[in-house]
């Protein structure tokens, strides 16, 4: 596994955390686009995770972080283990309190990232919180659509989780909120429920969706079908057995 150093003196508040895998021709557009939307400010990070890709991610990555030090870094994992996975090693080797994720294809717009930043930081130091996007005109196949529809019923129904649109990869959330989550496969689906359990805030925001320009999904629809139902019931399971003290501390009287 190769991790990329972070050099930039300045302290970063802001890491996006982009789990990529087979995306080598949509990584510099995006890079250049996300650095566009930050403009002056100089707190932040792009972290891709190279998930054992077979292309020429991680030497795209690579080209990037030299061009751009101290912005751009590359975590990348010898072979494929997943999106969860990946996105818990990027936000593991954060630099950043503040965590936003993005998919790698494009198609989640970083026009709309700043918005979910700000948002996140108008909460309290300290607070659990998940802002979550909503695509609501979604650029996909109408079938696949129609199936992201009925899961997000099904879903939203069992857990309870305020979140009409969990599968959408722009999130804003606390560092310390997401470490301190239950880890397994597939996790990263249920991060409102998740956040929700442990007496966090969830907001979602209505965001855009565009088109791949290039490559296909990397995670099938189906794959994803079957893993998330046994995930949900161990969700549903995780739920009922929360517990959310009032925790104060006594001091002695002097």
């Amino acid at each position: 596994m190769y991790l990329g150093l972070n050099m930039n003196l300045l302290p970063v508040h802001v890491s996006a955390v982009i789990p990529a895998k087979n995306e080598a021709e949509n990584i510099e557009p995006l890079v250049s686009e996300i650095i566009e939307q930050f403009g002056s400010r100089n707190d932040f990070e792009i972290i891709y995770v190279d998930d054992g890709s077979t292309d020429s991610t991680a030497d795209k990555v690579l080209l990037l972080s030299l061009k751009y030090p101290g912005i751009v870094r590359l975590v990348q994992h010898d072979f494929s283990v997943g999106q969860s996975t990946a996105i818990h090693s990027g936000v593991s080797l954060a630099k950043g309190e503040l965590i936003v994720t993005l998919d790698a294809d494009g198609q989640n717009d970083p026009v709309d990232m700043l918005a979910l930043i700000n948002k996140g930081e108008s909460f309290e130091k300290g607070a659990d919180y998940c802002v979550a996007g909503y695509r609501r005109m979604r650029k996909d196949t109408q079938w696949k659509r129609l199936q992201s529809r009925i899961a997000n019923k099904i879903r939203s129904r069992l857990l309870n989780d305020n979140t009409p649109d969990t599968g959408c990869g722009l999130k804003v959330f606390p560092k310390h909120t997401f470490l301190k989550l239950p880890y397994f496969d597939h996790m990263h689906r249920f991060l409102p429920a998740l956040i929700k359990r442990q007496g966090g805030v969830i907001v979602v925001m209505e965001v855009s969706h565009r088109n791949r320009q290039f490559g296909q999904s990397k995670y099938g629809m189906w794959g994803r079908l079957s893993a998330g139902i046994i995930d949900m019931l161990g969700v549903i399971w995780l739920q009922r057995r929360a517990k959310l003290p009032n925790i104060s501390e006594i001091y002695p009287n002097e």
